[in-house]
């Protein structure tokens, strides 16, 4: 069912809530989609949206809570003890989530936890989980699916797939693997219907499939899935076991989580935030970029202050200031940003960094041409003068080139060193590029002027 989330319904339903009457929302609290009831206990007041929560059932409210974000999940949690966080989330949970779940707690709590989980098998299957890296292949999959053996036949395949699927909520694929669980390849349903059932499955599975190791990058695995249009993904250990899948779900909301911290750190956060944490936490991560702004910014005036006769020569040199600086910084991000770009989607793997620099250079020299020939003619509009004029000219060209360069060279050299690119969209290139660009525009300004 679809939900309305007016300013109206949210006001009646606080009200309502607050009365503990529950009467008009039966069917959203046994229909709705948890991801729609977990959007209105977020836009409610905390403990209202526990009283919302408490109406759901075990089934249900799994879900919900894995839709909410960490911080009021993590508020949720503060009254369950372990034993309950086994009993009414982890069984009602696939072994991916539960495992992101009790990855949330402390070990204390983790191994409550896992003592209190009566399936054994599922114990073990998400303890498995938690030893895998945070963003790999590992840590990105669940054990939920359907196996069958290469020397069944497809009677016995279907009877086995019935058992199999009482306990899976949805059926992505069907994985053939040997005796020793080795995988070899998947099943078409098509194909198994409308074959013989006395054939052997040998004979009718499909030996092309794409996997990834457990050990594989998480964004590898989102850019495989996203090539070949893929909704599941196999998962193999080092030597070809058959260990778990990834579904589609499970990859965007990674890609999501990269892209957030992508544009954090491209924005100047070195911690993620959200619009409603404390004044302190929002500060914390804001500050270390402004100070390095801060640092940068007193560099620029340092090198502006170097040449302080120069504009007391020509006082109209600081006129162009803002702009040599602010056309360095713009021509820099864009550059970073396509690169990290390209780099995120491993657009750029088969490039070298002499070719993706040499091309860069090829489109500084067009747009600088351009804007330095528009220049002159504004500069001579304006009044200035053909040797000021010719001034900026000169220097915006050369802080472009200059500042392509960097903005290509700077986020090839971080990735290559295993330092997230994204860092290098943002205050970094935009303060670099600002010095560099004052340093050159004084200098050019000096060769031309004459000063």
């Amino acid at each position: 069912m679809s939900v309305d989330l007016s300013k109206d319904f949210l006001e009646q339903l606080e009200i309502d809530l607050a009365q503990r009457q529950f009467t008009a929302y039966e069917e959203l609290l046994h229909e709705g989609h948890p991801a729609d009831l977990a959007e209105i206990m977020e836009r409610l007041d905390f403990d209202l949206a526990l009283v919302l929560y408490e109406q759901l059932d075990d089934e249900v409210g799994a879900e919900v809570l894995m839709e909410l974000d960490e911080e009021m999940r993590s508020k949720i949690l503060v009254d369950y003890s372990g034993q309950e966080i086994a009993t009414e989330l982890i069984d009602n949970l696939d072994s991916d989530d539960a495992a992101d779940l009790i990855n949330e707690l402390d070990e204390t709590q983790r191994r409550e936890v896992l003592e209190n989980i009566e399936d054994q098998k599922q114990a073990m299957d998400i303890a498995r989980l938690l030893i895998y890296p945070e963003g790999t292949a590992g840590s990105l999959m669940g054990t939920e699916m359907i196996k069958v053996k290469d020397h069944w036949k497809v009677l016995e395949c279907v009877r086995e797939m019935r058992k199999q699927a009482e306990e899976i909520e949805t059926v992505h694929a069907i994985y053939v693997v040997n005796e020793a669980n080795k995988l070899l390849g998947t099943l078409s349903l098509k194909k198994l219907l409308t074959t013989s059932t006395r054939t052997p499955i040998s004979e009718v599975y499909s030996q092309k499939v794409e996997f990834v190791e457990v050990s594989t990058e998480a964004e590898e695995v989102a850019n495989v899935m996203q090539k070949y249009d893929l909704v599941v993904m196999p998962v193999v250990d080092p030597i070809g076991h058959l260990v778990g899948r990834i579904t589609i779900d499970d990859v965007i909301d990674f890609i999501r989580d990269e892209a957030k911290e992508d544009y954090n750190l491209a924005s100047g956060l070195t911690e993620e935030v959200e619009a409603h944490d404390s004044i302190l936490s929002i500060t914390r991560a804001r500050l270390p970029w402004l100070l390095i702004g801060l640092f940068g910014g007193l560099l620029a005036a340092s090198v502006i202050g170097r040449y302080d006769t120069d504009i007391g020569a020509i006082p109209q040199l600081a006129f162009f200031i803002p702009l040599i600086a602010a056309m360095g910084g713009n021509v820099g991000v864009q550059s970073s940003a396509i690169i990290v770009q390209g780099l995120a989607s491993q657009a750029l793997a088969e490039n070298t960094t002499i070719n993706r620099l040499v091309k860069e250079l090829g489109v500084a020299l067009v747009n600088g041409a351009i804007l330095s020939v528009l220049i002159v003619g504004a500069s001579l509009f304006l009044g200035y003068g053909m040797p000021l004029a010719l001034t900026v000219s000169v220097s915006l060209f050369a802080v472009i080139v200059v500042a392509a360069l960097i903005g290509t060279f700077v986020p090839l050299v971080l990735d290559k060193y295993k330092i997230d690119p994204a860092l290098a969209t943002g205050p970094f290139i935009t303060t670099l590029n600002d010095i560099l660009g004052l340093f050159l525009y004084f200098q050019i300004g000096r060769l031309i002027l004459g000063i």
